[in-house]
């Protein structure tokens, strides 16, 4: 019985990281500059390339703490 419902989590869990990359996809392609934020830093070496998107976390953070805190608000 334990396992019906891990599957069920994994399977919405992926189907979750597929949402998220569609409108990550859609959302580069209508201007909004997904990983090109104020505070996102690149250094490019000469045999590598660091990428450190601190704004895009910074903005990923804020908005999934408001989801969060208003999801938790209608559940009461």
């Amino acid at each position: 019985m334990p396992f019906n419902y891990l599957g069920r989590i994994l399977i919405a869990g992926g189907l979750l990281f597929v949402a998220v990359g569609v409108i990550f996809l859609f959302a580069g392609r209508i201007g909004f500059p997904v990983g090109r934020l104020p505070g996102d830093m690149t250094y490019r070496g000469s045999r590598f390339t660091v990428f450190a998107p601190l704004g895009t976390s910074l903005l990923l953070s804020i908005l999934l703490s408001l989801l969060f805190y208003f999801l938790s608000r209608f559940r009461r």
